[in-house]
């Protein structure tokens, strides 16, 4: 008989090849090399060979430095971006500038005997600094309110910009995107009233009392000879007007303080319905809402009944106002983008969802 051996193989026992395991190879990184991921160390084989393992670890290295030189650039990016959203809302409030500056209305003529134009001059109930107030610093204090409260009642895995060293806040950059868009909806706002006063130069309720308008031959709205007339040349003749007061005569249409005081207080009522989201009462939100709706309303009325602007002129001004903020708010935002997308995620697949008793999901809590 045959003896079996290791060495000799045979029909009975085919050779038995020894299985061979592919070399394991360990990359360590410097503290230097940790960080910028420029060298890479390798181990050497049992057999002495010396294996270079880039190709391996190629992609692992592309993402480290991908995400260092992001860290990196963060306070260039934002400097940009800040820059260039500056730029941008320049560009749109600088032609209110020229017009409040050098703008000449255009001169519409009158009648004498246009009764809507003999108001008397009445001081106005909301002054520009109370405008100011309400329309700017209110809705900004309610953001940043918002915001923050936000921010600590949500605790957010978004990683922290850092900028000159220093980490900034989450809420910070959502309060900074949210102001950045009203200022712009603002001046949007404020430059189409403009173009509109400036266009078509509507007289006011009070000119008779401010102008005290006379004609090249001397003679008055008093004088019979003027009656029936469309009168285009004259000159003002009071002196208790100022130069600025004489051309703000001829601001009428449509209404500033109409128009600014429904898009700031509008655009804060529907960020509020958007980012305002407390579960402890349903109503909380809706009155915060409806007082920035009465102030703009009573903002509006108090131009009729101080003279600044016939009825047409206000009605005009808060319809603008009130277009350019839902506008704004619904499709220069992101207010309702996660609320776009539950929608589009949560249509009916089943007969109990088509059902009336069934609630969706994205239905968001108040």
């Amino acid at each position: 008989m045959f003896e079996e051996t290791n060495d000799v193989p045979s029909e009975l026992t085919p050779l038995k090849q020894q299985k061979r395991t592919p070399p394991q190879y360990q990359i360590h990184f410097s503290d230097a090399d940790s960080v910028y991921g420029k060298r890479i160390h390798n181990s050497s084989c049992n057999n002495g060979t010396t294996v270079l393992g880039s190709e391996v670890n190629s992609e692992h290295l592309i993402i480290n430095r991908t995400t260092i030189d992001r860290k990196m650039d963060d306070t260039k990016r934002i400097l940009l971006k800040v820059g260039f959203d500056f730029l941008i809302l320049c560009c749109v409030g600088f032609p209110i500038l020229i017009f409040f500056v050098v703008g000449d209305p255009f001169k519409r003529g009158f009648f004498c005997d246009d009764e809507s134009l003999m108001h008397p001059f009445h001081e106005s109930t909301i002054t520009n600094w109370m405008l100011y107030i309400i329309g700017i610093a209110l809705p900004i204090i309610v953001i940043v309110i918002t915001e923050v409260i936000r921010s600590k009642m949500k605790h957010t895995q978004v990683q922290p910009l850092k900028v000159f060293n220093a980490n900034i806040p989450f809420w910070v950059v959502q309060a900074y995107k949210s102001i950045g868009m009203f200022g712009f909806g603002a001046a949007v706002s404020q430059l189409l009233t403009d173009v509109g006063k400036y266009t078509i130069g509507r007289l006011r309720p009070h000119f008779f009392d401010v102008c005290q308008p006379m004609m090249p031959d001397k003679s008055t709205c008093h004088d019979s000879i003027n009656q029936g007339r469309y009168i285009t040349d004259f000159v003002c003749n009071s002196e208790k007007s100022s130069k600025r007061m004489l051309k703000e005569m001829r601001l009428s249409f449509p209404s500033g303080h109409s128009s600014f005081s429904m898009y700031t207080l509008v655009f804060c009522a529907i960020f509020l319905q958007a980012r305002m989201n407390w579960r402890g009462s349903k109503l909380l939100k809706h009155f915060f809402q409806f007082l920035l709706i009465l102030l703009a309303w009573y903002t509006c009325l108090s131009r009729i009944s101080d003279y600044k602007h016939h009825w047409s002129d206000v009605l005009a001004g808060g319809v603008l106002g009130a277009s350019v903020a839902v506008v704004v708010s619904n499709f220069c935002t992101n207010l309702f983008t996660v609320e776009r997308k539950l929608g589009l995620m949560t249509l009916p697949q089943t007969r109990y969802e088509l059902s009336t008793n069934h609630t969706g999901t994205g239905n968001g809590s108040q």
